[in-house]
């Protein structure tokens, strides 16, 4: 099981593209004032688990390995949440269980919708509510809570922007402007590898 998940090397642009979001994430912070109520704690966007690319699951394996270097044991812990985590999702896993790739397709996708919404992401940290990896999270975590532009409108977290106009949200759109840069390390990381296609955290980190 989960054999073709071999640990990743992260890009030397992926510092370029953290920055890049990071910024991006100051200044919508910043415009959105106290409409934007993500805080240390606040866990509701840490329960069921997201797709991740492969830079993605690259930078968590570094952040963790890191993480091991510093304090074994904390790291210990995670990783056996990580494994404890896929064996509870194994049997519905829409995906491939050796690799842990994510199945691709409409069928796929509305199956990964429906899938294990009450699992909480093992880099949850259960006691303190906080990201054990924060410094290395998923650009999907690094982008959510303020407004997002996607194919289907304009998405904000539930828990935010209440009693702000539709124009007041706009007004605070976060545009990271990254997508080309991503793109290619995505690639970078997918060439070096054979791993091509997304997975989600506890597959990547379970190893």
């Amino acid at each position: 099981m989960l054999s073709g998940m071999a640990c990743r090397a992260v890009p030397a642009g992926d510092r370029a593209l953290v920055q890049i979001v990071d910024a991006a994430l100051a200044d919508v912070t910043r415009r959105s004032g106290v409409w934007l109520v993500c805080r240390p704690g606040c866990t509701s966007c840490c329960i069921g688990p997201f797709a991740i690319n492969q830079l993605d699951a690259a930078r968590l394996q570094q952040g963790l390995a890191d993480l091991e270097r510093r304090e074994p044991e904390r790291a210990g812990r995670l990783r056996q949440r990580a494994r404890d985590s896929v064996s509870r999702l194994l049997k519905d896993f829409p995906g491939d269980p050796v690799s842990g790739l994510l199945h691709e397709g409409h069928e796929a996708e509305r199956r990964f919708a429906g899938f294990a919404n009450d699992e909480p992401c093992p880099v949850l940290d259960p006691e303190t509510g906080t990201c054990e990896l924060y410094e290395s999270r998923p650009m999907t975590c690094r982008m959510f809570g303020p407004p997002l532009r996607s194919e289907g409108g304009l998405g904000v977290c539930e828990l935010c922007f209440h009693g702000a106009t539709p124009e007041e949200i706009a007004a605070c759109e976060m545009k990271p402007d990254c997508d080309d840069l991503e793109l290619t390390l995505v690639e970078e990381v997918e060439k070096s590898t054979g791993a091509r296609g997304d997975t989600i955290v506890a597959f990547c980190l379970a190893k």
